[in-house]
């Protein structure tokens, strides 16, 4: 009988000092976590992070744990500590000493006022790596401003792409500022952990949401700042503002369509409604989007899904169906690729959970820790550190740290 190989990790051995709140920094330091890094979640003594206190639905996992927080915050250990306390600081820079990574997204401003910014970890480690997450960067006119997700969606034009024409914009169904902030975060840490291995130096990573919903409006920036002409919502269900018919989203007699490349001829061949062959031209097919939507849409409302995407796909029409959650979690692909997982929480129970989405033939991410309590590992991360337990009580009974049990 053999007995298992021990199980690698990518970033095994990599500490990260862990200050970061509500999603953006949390998501990050998730995604090292489930790469093995070793975070130590340093939260605020008594509340701790703001998103335990949040929830959808006015309802909470197990009763008392918030969705949001257990979401984002898997395999980490909590410590809970006042950090405007003195006693707390120079234990949190002995710690630095030997951490790789500090993450932090507070308003710019105020990590360094508490006297923990960059200049202060550096000078205790040159090697440390500081990542710096924000709404718009550490100076400018907006600097002071809050820089939350659906915010900043409206700034960079997101939210005005979105929608029908003739009604009010909309903003994404989910944190996609704050989440690919945090892709951001990752790969500046990632890139900046390779530099130091090969010069032994650390350095600062500042990321901010702006910025990054910039980025990843590219190809609506370059059409519009390059091509002369402005981006226009359609009043029908057309699913870009710079697209032609009829890439959009479908009605069939039990549910939606999503309908993205496809010769216009093909499809309504397969629709059977050669009645539409007038609109067949590049340039029609734009100028007339809408009315080219409410034509194919009388068309796809006659079949069910099923039926229809079977017609659509054996003629290789790009369109999948438009799930909601619960009908996502089943789809055979979903549960193929084994996306979603549980973990045991102590107070929150079995939890289902998104699987991490990466595959790695050698080191492959994987859950170990459901999101901690509040504090929950401080005694043992402090007597990692080789602080002494005489000490560690100390700081309990000061108030100085909560630890949740």
């Amino acid at each position: 009988m053999t007995s298992e190989p021990p199980v690698q990790r990518a970033l095994e051995g990599v500490t990260v000092l862990d200050f970061s709140h509500l999603l953006q920094g949390p998501f990050a330091t998730q995604l090292l976590g489930d790469m093995g890094a070793n975070i130590i979640k340093i939260e605020r003594a008594g509340s701790g992070d703001m998103f335990r206190s949040m929830t959808f639905f006015a309802k909470w996992v197990g009763g008392s744990e918030s969705p949001n927080f257990l979401a984002w915050n898997r395999n980490k250990r909590s410590i809970a500590l006042n950090l405007k306390s003195k006693k707390v600081h120079d234990l949190i820079m002995e710690m630095a000493k030997t951490a790789d990574v500090v993450v932090q997204n507070f308003r710019p401003g105020v990590f360094d006022r508490l006297g923990y910014g960059y200049e202060d970890f550096k000078a205790v480690n040159p090697r440390i790596i500081y990542c710096s997450g924000s709404g718009y960067g550490e100076e400018g006119p907006y600097v002071d401003r809050p820089g939350q997700d659906m915010l900043i969606q409206g700034l960079a034009g997101l939210i005005d792409n979105t929608g029908r024409g003739d009604q009010a914009p909309v903003p994404a169904g989910a944190g996609l500022a704050d989440q690919i902030g945090a892709m951001n975060m990752v790969y500046g840490i990632l890139g900046a952990l390779y530099w130091r291995e090969k010069t032994g130096k650390g350095q600062k990573i500042e990321v901010n949401l702006l910025a990054g919903m910039l980025a990843h409006l590219a190809q609506e920036y370059v059409a519009v700042l390059n091509l002369g002409q402005d981006l226009k919502r359609p009043n029908s269900g057309i699913g870009h503002p710079g697209m032609q018919a009829p890439f959009g989203i479908y009605e069939t007699k039990d549910g939606y369509v999503s309908i993205a490349m496809s010769p216009f001829k093909t499809l309504y061949e397969v629709l059977e409604a050669p009645e539409l062959a007038v609109y067949d031209d590049l340039a029609t097919l734009y100028d007339k989007r809408d009315e080219v939507w409410e034509k194919v849409n009388a068309e796809t409302r006659k079949y069910g899904s099923a039926e229809l995407l079977e017609r659509m796909l054996a003629v290789d029409i790009w369109c999948a169906r438009v799930n909601d959650i619960r009908t996502a979690a089943e789809d055979p692909q979903v549960r193929h690729m084994n996306m979603l997982t549980t973990y045991e929480h102590p107070r929150g129970g079995t939890v289902r959970v998104v699987a991490p989405a990466i595959r790695m033939s050698e080191t492959q991410p994987v859950i170990e820790r459901p999101a901690p309590l509040i504090g929950e590992h401080g005694r043992e991360i402090l007597a990692e550190f080789g602080m002494a337990p005489d000490d560690i009580d100390s700081l309990v009974a000061d108030g100085d740290m909560t630890i949740e049990t």
